[in-house]
């Protein structure tokens, strides 16, 4: 096992990559986690992370992801910053080629890269990003009680978070550029009968602008007509998709979105390689939930490397 650089090698440093990093190091691990921007991935974005557990003091995504870091690397793991370019399996374990081209050699993988929300590429929208332009409902919603809301999509996720934001505001827009919802019969229904829920079809939007760096108003189009008009709002809330960072892992069951498919224990349909966080199939994306399948897969991932050292307690 000597030509191994470390016992697990853990792929992104988010809330589910720094967990299973604590996690695996206090299993007498030799992790090493691999990020290629800061740890905290898109944590760091949060400006009050009011809805994590025991974080009554308000302490924003960033504080958080620090906290999470350090305590890594005090039980141990080590960090590199760099991208991650190759994954292969390799004899016993598994062979990651960096963008520097240096190798590193596991026993063991986890994959934590997440997702990233799927954006409009629209004026306003990157300059108002947490500003009043959001992508997620639970996270951010209650900062618009009772204001102005827009949503914007057509899908699940956009009617189960208008609905969510329609418990904290009775001026919640629900704006789509088609003539009907794509979510379930069901799911759609009921915001179409939401009293609280405006749902205006046929539209699109194609500005987001603001003044003292908030949101203040929408640029909207009739697809029908062309016509455009300027509608004012507190927050956008964008649920148009999000797309898994799952290209680099090949050779596993993914879903038809790209998303990697496990079992209960993180494991993946590869032998030694398990996913947690956003980048797996989940019904429920967030900080606590990624946090948790972190640690589950590294509980699992040291069963599993101590089985190969022939170290698995009987």
């Amino acid at each position: 096992m000597d030509h191994f650089d470390a016992d697990l090698l853990i792929l992104g440093a988010g809330p589910a990559g720094l967990t299973a990093a604590q996690y695996g190091a206090r299993a007498n691990l030799k992790v090493l986690v691999i990020e290629q921007l800061a740890p905290g991935g898109q944590t760091l974005f949060i400006d009050k992370l009011e809805n994590y557990p025991g974080n009554i003091g308000e302490k924003s995504g960033f504080e958080i992801s620090q906290d999470m870091h350090r305590q890594a690397e005090l039980f141990g793991a080590v960090f590199l910053t760099e991208t991650v370019t190759a994954l292969e399996k390799e004899g016993g374990g598994f062979k990651i080629t960096l963008g520097n081209n240096e190798i590193r050699r596991g026993l063991g993988v986890i994959i934590a890269t997440g997702s990233k929300y799927r954006t409009l590429n629209i004026p306003g929208e990157k300059e108002f990003y947490g500003r009043g332009v959001s992508y997620c409902a639970t996270c951010d919603g209650p900062f618009f009680k009772n204001k102005r809301i827009m949503v914007v999509g057509g899908g699940d996720a956009a009617c189960d978070e208008a609905q969510f934001l329609s418990h904290l505001s009775d001026q919640v827009m629900l704006v789509h550029r088609r003539e009907r919802l794509r979510a379930q019969r069901a799911l759609a229904e009921r915001v179409l009968h939401n009293p609280g829920i405006e749902t205006r079809f046929n539209t699109r939007l194609l500005e987001i602008r603001g003044q003292q760096g908030k949101v203040t108003s929408v640029v909207l189009e009739k697809t029908e007509t062309g016509k455009k008009y300027e509608e004012e709002t507190d927050g956008v809330f964008i649920f148009v998709g999000t797309l898994p960072q799952s290209t680099l892992v090949s050779g596993v069951e993914k879903d038809e979105n790209g998303y990697i498919i496990t079992n209960q224990n993180m494991e993946t349909s590869v032998p030694g390689l398990f996913a947690a966080g956003d980048v797996r199939a989940s019904p429920f994306r967030q900080v606590v939930v990624a946090a948790g399948e972190g640690a589950i897969a590294a509980h699992r991932a040291a069963g599993y490397i101590d089985t190969i050292k022939g170290e698995a307690y009987l």
